[in-house]
């Protein structure tokens, strides 16, 4: 029998033990009086003789330590992140809560009734009066977690890193921040939230390859939506004049350590504005928001200090020019010629072969925030030209740390137009692109009964809680990413057989 296999079975064996004692291995509603959290934020800095009188707490955790010292002991509770010790004697719990102190196992989560009191090294701690047994661990916890070298690990049992690693905890922590911060800031605004379909009969709002999947009642595929701008600005025509959702998209495309085929979006969409007006919005919402959700708008990432009190702003010919390394630097006159575009990219046209070069030699090097705006019309199918050069849309996007966090745009509300920038994508798609945008007929009709100049734009809650807590993955802010299939666990086969 392996370790691990007679771990299980001294540990099944110990539910019985716990049981005879009067306990339940598995117990029910426990009535705490504080958390492990509240009372270091109380009593964390109060000497012993401030702890007088007694303050009584009523607590549950689990066990991360457990020294025993004849007929006294300590133990380490850990609950939401924190820890906090408690000693338990013999004299004290009397003789069957001490019998069951000795049987409990690191993992294990109890219940202690007691009093605040400092040790002789002075560390906070519960003297304890009463136990309570709230759940059995039948597995070890990991001992020297950030010793790990498999991280896949820590993403396939999320549950083990929450335990093990409180920094881990942390960016989910400011993430939830992030999020109710954008809520707040909005609402504040008058944008409704709303809620738009995942499962979609057209997929569109973006250039990308959706996943599909099947409706058997009604007999036809539908694709998991690539984002739910179409349907939003369907609410705007509608009357929904400032409208948001906090959106899951899928997308069927690689993994890198910034993209996950499921990721988050906030999006919104305001009417009688247009993209300059969302410039100055989204500078004072990321401003807000990383106050928010780190107390500062200064953040540290990758060795940089990153500031989000201000965007930078930028054309996208600008950006080129002022970024560009090496030799050969360009002018603005050489950035809008269409044979210099040609000579340094191999794309179809010159808008195209722009936004490449820009992907090759500039976004790389926005660290700070910055806003880089006039896109070309061919990458931008449902943005309103520029009045004054039509080959150009009113669109822009927000670069940190090296990463498009954002996307907006003057939308596109003319029908015709419209319909002609689809047929322009399909024609992309003709020609081999399999993420330009799909004919949606019903979108166009939705336009042709009005809708009021708008501004909308996306904003990545993942990359973004990546920067505000300095990770470098985009599989460290989401819970549960994506991951090869693990193979066989073992577990239950195991489990059957001890059972019998």
């Amino acid at each position: 029998m392996s370790l691990e296999d007679d771990l299980l079975k001294q540990r099944l064996a110990r539910i019985g033990e716990i049981e005879a004692l009067g306990y339940r291995a598995y117990g029910r509603r426990y009535e705490f009086t504080h958390t492990i959290p509240g009372i270091l934020a109380e009593h964390g800095a109060k000497t012993a003789e401030e702890l007088e009188p007694q303050v009584r707490v009523r607590v549950a955790g689990r066990i991360m330590t457990l020294r025993h010292m004849g007929k006294a002991g300590f133990a380490h509770l850990q609950q939401n992140g924190e820890r906090l010790q408690i000693y338990v004697k013999k004299d004290a719990v009397g003789e069957q809560d001490f019998a069951l102190f000795k049987m409990v196992d690191i993992g294990d989560i109890i219940g202690v009734e007691g009093y605040l009191f400092r040790t002789r090294t002075g560390e906070l701690s519960i003297h304890a009066e009463k136990l309570d047994f709230l759940s059995k661990t039948l597995l070890s916890m990991p001992e020297k977690w950030h010793g790990l070298e498999d991280v896949e690990t820590r993403y396939r049992q999320r549950y083990l890193d929450l335990i093990a690693n409180p920094d881990s905890r942390k960016v989910f922590v400011t993430r939830a921040k992030l999020i109710s911060s954008l809520r707040r800031q909005l609402e504040a605004r008058g944008f409704i939230e709303v809620e738009t379909p995942m499962m979609q009969p057209l997929y569109g709002g973006a250039a990308a390859r959706p996943f599909v999947t099947h409706h058997n009642t009604l007999d036809i595929d539908l694709y998991l939506r690539i984002a739910p701008e179409l349907y939003l600005k369907r609410l705007v025509v509608g009357g929904m004049e400032r409208v948001y959702e906090i959106n899951r998209n899928f997308r069927n495309e690689g993994l890198s350590t910034k993209h996950n085929p499921e990721f988050t979006m906030l999006e919104f969409y305001q009417a009688y504005t247009d993209y300059q007006g969302l410039i100055d919005f989204s500078e004072e919402l990321l401003r807000q928001s990383a106050i928010d959700a780190t107390g500062s708008p200064l953040v540290e990432f990758a060795g940089n200090q990153i500031d989000f009190s201000r965007l930078a702003r930028f054309t996208m010919r600008e950006a080129i020019v002022h970024f560009w390394e090496g030799e050969g630097k360009p002018t603005l006159e050489d950035v809008a010629n269409p044979a210099w575009l040609k000579e340094q990219s191999g794309a179809a046209t010159p808008g195209e072969a722009l936004a490449q070069i820009f992907e090759r030699t500039v976004e790389h090097q926005l660290i700070q925030p910055t806003v880089i705006y006039e896109y070309p019309v061919e990458t931008s199918p449902l943005s309103k030209n520029n009045p004054d050069n039509p080959a150009f849309v009113d669109r822009f996007e927000i670069y940190a740390a090296g990463m498009e966090i954002g996307n907006a745009y003057t939308e596109l509300n003319d029908p015709q137009e419209q319909r002609r920038r689809f047929e322009m994508q399909l024609r992309m798609r003709e020609r081999g692109d399999e993420e330009a945008h799909q004919m949606d007929e019903d979108y166009v009709r939705a336009l042709s009964y009005g809708m009021p100049p708008t501004g909308g734009e996306g904003i990545g809650i993942d990359r973004l809680t990546m920067i505000f807590t300095g990770v470098s993955s985009i599989r460290d802010v989401i819970l549960f990413p994506l991951l090869r299939p693990e193979g066989p666990i073992d577990l239950v086969a195991r489990l059957r057989e001890l059972d019998q």
